[in-house]
């Protein structure tokens, strides 16, 4: 039998509305209050409530190419792959969709033929935008026009790079992964970049932090679709303990980079760690460290700007 076989004819015997359960998952008088005072389970910002279509379900489109993060697109993939709307499956129709219908190689050698290409694909009511290779003018074509009629596009970890390269988070506030937040903003002086957030809710765009950020994201999109309660349900039958998606903020060990010790030197740009082949920088007295020669070079380009944005943590 499949997982989500199972899962449904659990809930059609109703073992998943068992008094523990629901306990477990009902905060108690007072206790969200409590937590929003502490950090914890403070509820994300309110955005208008999304409505899936009448007539089937929700179209979500996974943007691909190669160097695809697994986990980016996977992670969403299962989250809106394993929601149950009143004993109802298939909620959101889930799709790949490419620049050319050739095979792609994801991250760790996966490979995977996409379902569409943009040419081809379905109108997608939500596009998800993992960290990856691609971003050509036609792969930034389709978003901004599909744009226009999406009720989320969502970017997970430097997916970022990619949608703000359509120029649609020009002015606006955005977050990616941790060790990017330094060079995201010198490509990107126009977007507010937020550290220490799980995601971003900007309008119909959508951003989060590395890697398994995407996760939150993803039941965050879900409740704004049908409520708490089933992306509740949803994180429960995925075994998923996270709940990043209830406080967008709660990212907050990564808002600070982290320094450099003496014995332990660490990329000025990224925070990882250095390449000792790799000269280090003087800049008013003070050696600056790098992992790569890219990451040199941007430094020495604009060493006042580096150090501008990572004052500004």
């Amino acid at each position: 039998m499949k997982r989500r076989e199972l899962l449904k004819r659990s809930a059609t015997l109703g073992f998943m509305a068992t008094m523990p359960f629901s306990l477990a998952l009902t905060p108690q008088a007072g206790a969200e209050s409590s937590q929003s005072s502490s950090g914890a389970g403070k509820p994300a910002a309110a955005l208008d409530k999304l409505t899936p279509p009448a007539g089937g379900p929700v179209p979500v489109a996974f943007l691909i190419s190669d160097g695809a993060v697994v986990i980016d697109f996977c992670g969403p993939w299962e989250v809106f792959g394993n929601v149950m709307v009143g004993g109802r499956m298939e909620v959101f129709r889930l799709y790949t969709v490419s620049e050319t219908s050739k095979p792609i190689t994801a991250s760790g050698g996966m490979k995977i033929i996409p379902d569409y290409t943009l040419e081809t694909a379905l109108a997608p009511k939500v596009i998800v935008i993992p960290a990856q290779s691609n971003s050509s003018p036609a792969v930034l074509e389709w978003i901004r026009r599909w744009s226009k009629s999406a009720d989320v596009i969502m970017s997970v970890c430097t997916g970022a790079y990619i949608l703000a390269r359509t120029g649609l988070l020009a002015g606006k506030a955005a977050t990616t992964h941790h060790g990017s937040y330094v060079d995201f903003g010198m490509k990107f002086p126009d977007v507010q970049v937020k550290r220490g957030a799980r995601f971003v809710e900007v309008g119909n765009l959508a951003s989060s932090g590395g890697l398994s950020c995407g996760i939150d994201l993803a039941l965050r999109v879900v409740e704004r679709y049908y409520g708490r309660e089933v992306a509740t349900q949803t994180a429960y039958d995925m075994e998923y303990q996270g709940r990043g998606w209830m406080d967008a903020d709660s990212n907050t060990a990564y808002s600070k980079m982290r320094t450099s010790a003496n014995n332990h030197p660490l990329c000025v740009i990224c925070s990882m760690a250095i390449d000792p082949a790799i000269a280090p920088s003087v800049y008013k007295g003070s050696s600056y460290y790098f992992c790569s020669a890219d990451h040199k070079a941007q430094f020495d380009a604009a060493p006042e700007k580096v150090l501008a944005l990572i004052d500004r943590q």
